[in-house]
């Protein structure tokens, strides 16, 4: 990709045209516009609606100019780097999870490992599931925590913990006296999705499916921590797995296992070919660690199987 395409893109976005773009990259506005045509054929996106003198970025360009900030702030810091490098002076690990396991598991693995070694330098960031995995085959981080097992073949995963989907409910909620639930225990409930296509919302629709129960979503969210704090707001009820749940407050919520069970496992992800560093190897086992102090039976166990798998493996 053309690197002076993507400094004219964000000077355009951020100078509001073409005009304090050129101004600012000390080039013309012909070569400017050439750039940016250039960026759009590669991309094969349209990024911006010009309207006279102003650029107005298109959806699939505000959707892009996170992207290419991410990247030109990367290159912005390869000196630094390089310097670091040179000196000795670094060790850097590159974090990435799925929001869903963030809270819970790798916010405090990954606190313990900076408190506990303050040369490594780390960086944490939040992914879809999909996005984790393409991230991660592009190496772009070190190590992931999400949903296993993978499905993009230029990475693999190692499963460190199975957990069982349960009801989550506001306290006060006449389902609460119940140890144990039922889906049929839900008809007529309020209760609270993820959007289609995300992957919690995949494993609600099975669960429901194969109980022959016909759910009405009456709210639905991106995320299972909003979803979660919305029952804790008396909205509804939800499904959510202890480890996204930990960090709940027990006052306003509680979890109740369901019948069938349906289990979901967590893992490392990590590039496909890639013999791991020593720090991802530390990584991981702070996250075992986090995750060995939340194990509960029945309801949070060690994964059956802890080898590494790769997509289309058996």
């Amino acid at each position: 990709m053309n690197i002076k395409a993507l400094r004219a893109f964000r000077a355009v976005v951020t100078e509001g045209s073409v005009v304090g773009a050129s101004r600012a990259m000390n080039l013309s506005q012909p070569a400017v516009s050439r750039l940016l045509a250039l960026l759009e054929a590669e991309l094969r996106l349209t990024l911006f609606h010009r309207l006279r003198r102003r650029m107005i970025l298109t959806e699939e360009g505000r959707a892009f100019v996170r992207e290419a900030g991410r990247i030109l702030a990367n290159l912005d810091e390869i000196p630094r780097i390089a310097d670091e490098i040179r000196s000795s002076r670094v060790k850097r690990l590159r974090v990435v999870t799925m929001p869903r396991a963030a809270l819970g598991v790798v916010c405090p693995a990954v606190a313990n490992l900076a408190r506990e070694h303050p040369d490594v330098e780390i960086s944490l960031d939040l992914r879809t599931r999909r996005d984790l995995e393409l991230w991660i085959g592009g190496k772009e981080y070190d190590v992931g925590f999400g949903n296993v097992p993978v499905l993009h073949s230029s990475v693999r995963s190692i499963p460190l913990v199975r957990v069982r989907l349960e009801l989550l409910l506001p306290v006060g909620h006449p389902l609460c006296n119940r140890e144990r639930l039922t889906v049929e225990d839900l008809a007529g409930e309020a209760v609270i999705a993820q959007f289609p296509g995300l992957l919690l919302r995949k494993q609600m629709d099975e669960l429901f499916h194969a109980s022959e129960m016909h759910i009405s979503y009456r709210l639905q969210t991106s995320s299972s921590q909003m979803a979660s704090h919305l029952v804790a707001n008396g909205a509804g009820v939800t499904l959510i797995d202890r480890l996204s749940a930990a960090t709940l407050d027990p006052r306003e919520v509680v979890l109740r296992p369901l019948d069938p069970e349906r289990w979901v496992s967590f893992g490392v992800i990590l590039p496909k070919n890639d013999e791991t560093e020593p720090l991802t190897d530390l990584m991981i086992e702070y996250l075992r660690r986090e995750i060995d102090d939340q194990l509960v039976p029945g309801v949070v166990e060690r994964p059956r199987d802890s080898r590494a798998v790769t997509a289309g493996d058996d």
